[in-house]
């Protein structure tokens, strides 16, 4: 894919530029829009929003080297799908039990967030749906393949991508793994998901809880 740099202000206008992308998919039916937390919920809220469609969450965790924890050695997803950075693992001399401790606490974080999202609504089935998956970015990719692996355990319809941006290399690996892929900007070099934004303040919980509230009262009306 040839390199685009683009700056966004915000994760709400990166929203909107992928909104404008996406508006072939108006109307399409059983078409749900899941955001990747925490960052990737107010992206995909916009998306939504454009699109009329449901909005919900699917948590994905990084597992973050001990030494570097925003290094990323593999993720988990729901459904108890982990994905591993084998050639990363075995660079760093990662042991079992070390990796094995620090998928526990994650799989603990993604655990508490599902049920803090989510709080009494049930998961969605997924089965037959069209899915939009949601982020913020991709940066090495293992959160990403971590939920489309656990997401095509759900047999969906149809498993779309849609980021702001990522690596060229990124779009590259992870395009034949679902059915359509768009992302807006692929700078080059890429150091990091922030250097494609003008503010990237961290997103919290109460801002997810927020736009998810707030998308399924409009849903039910």
């Amino acid at each position: 894919m040839p390199s685009l740099t683009r700056v966004f202000r915000n994760r709400q206008e990166a929203g909107l530029a992928l909104a404008e992308v996406l508006r072939p998919l108006l109307g399409t039916p059983d078409l749900l829009v899941l955001g990747i937390p925490r960052g990737g919920v107010p992206v995909a809220f916009e998306v939504a929003t454009v699109l009329h469609a449901p909005l919900d969450v699917f948590v994905v965790r990084k597992l973050g080297v001990p030494s570097d924890p925003e290094f990323a050695m593999g993720a988990i997803a729901s459904g108890g799908v982990r994905v591993l950075h084998n050639d990363t693992i075995a660079t760093l001399h990662i042991q079992a039990d070390v990796l094995d401790t620090v998928a526990s606490r994650e799989l603990a974080e993604l655990e508490r967030r599902e049920a803090l999202y989510r709080g009494t609504n049930e998961t969605p089935n997924f089965r037959d749906k069209t899915l939009l998956v949601v982020d913020d970015g991709i940066a090495t990719g293992a959160t990403t393949k971590a939920a489309i692996q656990a997401l095509r355990n759900h047999h969906p319809a149809r498993l779309l991508l849609a980021v702001p941006t990522a690596p060229a290399s990124a779009f590259d690996e992870i395009q034949p793994l679902v059915d359509g892929f768009v992302v807006l900007s692929t700078p080059d070099p890429f150091h990091a998901v922030a250097q494609s934004y003008a503010e990237f303040p961290q997103t919290t919980d109460a801002e997810v809880t927020h736009l998810l509230k707030l998308a399924r009262t409009w849903s039910e009306k």
